[in-house]
């Protein structure tokens, strides 16, 4: 923009003269800029040598008069620790005339001595529905235990007795079906149920920490019945140990003796006593190897088997290998196998698991040949377990329990009027699937499932005699506050196979089948305080009678209110 201001002045016309004013736009323009150097050219007098400057402290001490404050540590509540008692004693009772005692007590005797016993009580008086002969059963155990600990050893001397007293109420349903009432209210009435056990024991318990000897158990068992059956059985078990280059061969050795008679056999036409006898010899040497995180098992079990009856020895050789892999650290771990061994049969190890046999029986050990199995087991989560196993197994001579053939002759002992078992030998070849879990899902609620589902193949008899094919079982326990506690336990089997019959009826013989049941049992508690504890136990509460043995029912609902006190000496 321009801005001018112009001033004239008129003059005289005679000076003659004229001024001429030129007005020209302003145009701006931009000087050339000088470009600074990147690089500044730096004088050398700056590039000079530093001197090296040394520093010193004077210090002296100065007067102080602060205190500081005493400091006090936040205070922790403690939780009060549980105290944990020697001993304790049990007493309970319920229906069908239930009674349950236990007594355990444990005294140090001295720095390294200790002294304990433990008895037993287990009773009822019976009265199921629709039997016709006594079912009061009673069981009762003491035992009692010296040892020591050490350093590096231990040991115990462990002495035991034993009474059971069983009926052999399970009568066949069509009982008497050959006679008239009279008579068969008669012959019931003449039979004598009752049949009684007695078993004495004594044994002990090497334990060493160092050295090639890690173990060493033995025991004597002398078992007896009301029938003038007797058995004797003594075994030692020691367990050595080697490292041999960082790795550890183990062997177990085995020395397995039975030997008993049975005074009649079921016919009752033997003339003398019916006698057995077996000693089993082995030894089970394995090298354990542990290397990027595979631990294997390479070993063989090798028994030589005398039977001093029938001059029948053997010489057996058993695989004995298994491996396991983690997959994923603890998530999963895969683990396989193959397995065998001469397996002992015993009368007081049938007379366990089932009380009704006749002192009628074959006793002879069972060739368990190989147990082949491959698995997958580990953690869902750290609280949370599983284990998933399939396994086939070919058993030589395995034990089975069958229901006896019968007769109603008045003539016939107590246990021959098809109220009693017989132990007969197949050989049985299995395909079985199992799997658990387990959980705690905190402090205060733990929780199990597991299950076994098996398949059998005989070779002689018609079926595999009172197997299942189906066994789950399941439980749960919570504490509710901390005085009430409470627990719940099902189990389901399933359907098994049987075979009897009345020879005088003269019927087509053909297997038996018992149905499958499930049974539900629970328990709550209260804790009076740390040595009294009060129960209510509720079993079989579908009240389902039913039959886990061929013609034997079970007691239904049963119910048993008890208490448990704890104490020192």
């Amino acid at each position: 923009m321009l801005f001018q201001f112009s001033f004239a002045q008129k003059k005289d016309n005679a000076i003659g003269s004229e001024e001429v004013n030129i007005v020209k736009s302003y145009t701006p323009t931009i000087s050339d800029a000088s470009k600074i150097q990147e690089s500044p050219v730096l004088d050398d007098a700056g590039n000079a040598k530093k001197e090296t400057i040394k520093y010193s402290i004077f210090s002296f001490p100065v007067a102080s008069t602060f205190t500081p404050a005493k400091g006090k540590a936040e205070g922790v509540e403690k939780e009060s620790k549980e105290k944990f008692f020697n001993n304790y004693a049990t007493l309970a009772i319920g229906n069908y005339g239930t009674l349950n005692a236990e007594l355990f007590v444990n005294q140090e005797l001295e720095k390294n001595d200790y002294v304990g016993g433990m008895f037993r009580h287990f009773s009822s008086q019976g009265g199921i529905n629709n039997i016709k002969l006594d079912d009061w059963f009673y069981d009762t155990a003491l035992d009692v235990t010296y040892g020591a600990n050490y350093d590096k050893m231990s040991w115990n001397i462990d002495l035991g007795y034993q009474n059971q007293v069983y009926n052999w109420y399970g009568l066949p349903m069509d009982f008497g079906s050959t006679l008239s009432a009279a008579d068969r209210n008669n012959l019931i009435g003449s039979i004598d149920s009752k049949h009684v056990y007695n078993g004495i024991s004594l044994g002990g318990k090497l334990d060493f920490s160092e050295g090639f000897f890690k173990e060493m158990a033995v025991k004597f068992n002398h078992f007896a019945d009301s029938f003038d059956s007797a058995e004797n059985r003594f075994y030692a078990k020691p367990k050595l140990q080697f490292d041999l280059g960082g790795q550890f061969v183990t062997t177990d050795i085995t020395v397995d003796y039975v030997g008993g008679t049975f005074e009649k056999n079921y016919d009752n036409t033997n003339t003398e006593k019916l006698k057995y006898g077996f000693t089993n010899l082995g030894i089970s040497p394995s090298l354990n190897i542990q290397e990027n995180g595979w631990d294997v098992k390479l070993g063989a079990s090798l028994f030589y088997s005398i039977d001093k009856m029938g001059n029948d020895n053997k010489f057996l050789i058993y695989p004995n290998v298994s491996v396991a892999y983690p997959v994923v650290e603890d998530l999963m771990i895969f683990y396989a196998g193959a397995e065998g061994s001469l397996e002992q049969n015993s009368y007081a190890d049938f007379v366990k698991e089932n009380p009704f046999l006749s002192p009628t029986l074959a006793i002879m050990p069972t060739d368990r040949q190989y147990d082949v199995f491959a698995g997958l087991k580990g953690k869902l989560a750290s609280s949370v377990s599983y284990n998933i196993r399939g396994a086939y197994t070919n058993e030589r001579n395995k034990a089975l329990f069958r229901s006896n053939d019968y007769t109603e002759n008045t003539t016939n002992e107590d246990y021959a009027f098809g109220n009693s078992f017989q132990v007969v030998y197949d050989d049985v070849r299995t395909f079985r699937f199992s799997g658990d879990l387990k959980a705690d899902f905190s402090e205060n609620v733990s929780f199990g499932i597991g299950g076994t589902f098996s398949s059998y193949k005989n070779s002689n008899e018609q079926e595999a005699w009172n197997l299942p094919s189906v066994e789950v079982n399941s439980s749960i326990d919570f504490n509710i506050t901390p005085k009430w506690y409470a627990g719940v336990k099902v189990f389901y089997v399933g359907e098994r196979k049987d075979l009897q019959s009345n020879t005088d009826a003269a019927v087509v013989l053909s297997p038996v089948k018992l149905g499958s049941y499930f049974d539900l049992n629970s328990h709550v508690g209260y804790k009076y305080n740390a040595q009294l504890t009060g129960f209510i136990k509720l079993n079989n509460m579908t009240n389902n009678s039913y039959q886990k043995w061929l013609n034997y029912p079970v007691q239904g609902f049963q119910v048993m209110v008890g208490a448990n006190y704890k104490f020192d000496f």
